[in-house]
């Protein structure tokens, strides 16, 4: 029998999420191109080595919906890094198996442009469909071992998304 690595002894990938947010409040959420369940998800991406988190942020949105930065306002930004962990199947197959997981910094942004802006046919795309969806729904969608980071980032958020 082949003994399991200790996952505690792997330290978090450094990764930036976002919460594009539109006039009414909904978010943008991908469904995952990698995932053949109904795996619907928010952009997210990790932090290069050197490069400030809220650039970073900025430089996933665009890599991953085609948002340029002058098409959102930053309205908020997590109070602190929240992390989640890897079912342990997956850490060996993402991520080389360096990582046990994310700690994340989030950013709520505000869309100013219309649908039309949005384009996930991106280089190196992440998703092969995308919706607005609220905060309860994508929770409800998302994969099961970041639904947490997704309850605390949605209550810390909500009077940025509930007074419109």
């Amino acid at each position: 029998m082949t003994e399991q690595p200790d996952l505690s002894r792997l330290p978090y990938r450094r990764n930036v999420g976002i919460v594009l947010a539109d006039p009414q409040g909904l978010v943008f959420a991908g469904q995952r191109l990698d995932n053949p369940g109904d795996a619907w998800q928010m952009p997210q991406g990790g932090i290069d080595e050197g490069e400030a988190p809220e650039a970073a942020a900025l430089r996933e949105l665009e890599e991953e919906t085609g948002v340029s930065p002058d098409l959102v306002r930053i309205e908020a930004r997590s109070r602190d890094w929240l992390t989640y962990d890897l079912p342990p199947d997956l850490v060996p197959r993402i991520w080389k198996g360096r990582y046990r997981g994310q700690r994340q910094l989030w950013y709520l942004m505000r869309f100013l442009g219309d649908d039309s802006a949005i384009d996930i046919r991106t280089a190196h795309p992440e998703f092969s469909a995308w919706r607005w969806m609220a905060p309860d729904e994508l929770i409800g969608r998302i994969v099961p071992f970041k639904r947490d980071v997704y309850r605390t980032v949605f209550e810390e958020f909500a009077p940025h998304l509930s007074h419109l």
